[in-house]
């Protein structure tokens, strides 16, 4: 094991791993329709514009343009493969937490709408627990997702 994961803030780091979640799944489920965009842009040729402006001509455009398309395909493809190597880290940890847990989680960290507070709050009425014990099951549920994404230590 390597020095600097004594040292990293794994807390945190499980946080943002919640927190990129949903991204993560729309990148999965949107890359193919992307990438189709991205072909049928190489694949039309160019037309001209009548807007009475004069053009310049550039004997290159259309390889540009290509050029241009195939790279914008390869970081799609390399976006994909990184959230694909994500989701692989990611969903056996929580696979491994309970339901209560994950409510807990998804309340606090995973929803946009619901922040300190309020996340307590609703988490508190959903479990029908005290608001503070709503704030221990987080740092205990946070604590299980923690050890099975990173590990003891």
């Amino acid at each position: 094991m390597s020095i600097m994961w004594k040292y990293l803030d794994k807390r945190s780091a499980a946080v943002a791993a919640i927190k990129d979640y949903a991204s993560m799944r729309f990148i999965i489920n949107s890359t193919d329709e992307e990438i189709k965009k991205a072909f049928e842009k190489i694949a039309v040729p160019a037309t001209p514009k009548w807007d009475g402006m004069p053009r310049v001509h550039d004997p290159k455009a259309g390889e540009n343009r290509m050029l241009n398309g195939i790279e914008e395909i390869d970081i799609l493809k390399e976006r994909y493969r990184q959230a694909m190597e994500y989701m692989d880290w990611f969903k056996p940890a929580w696979a491994q937490l309970s339901d209560e847990d994950k409510y807990v989680l998804e309340a606090f960290y995973g929803s946009e709408k619901n922040y300190g507070c309020s996340a307590a709050y609703y988490v508190a009425d959903y479990l029908n627990i005290e608001p503070s014990t709503a704030y221990k099951r987080k740092s205990r549920a946070l604590e299980r997702l923690t050890v099975l994404l990173f590990g003891k230590g």
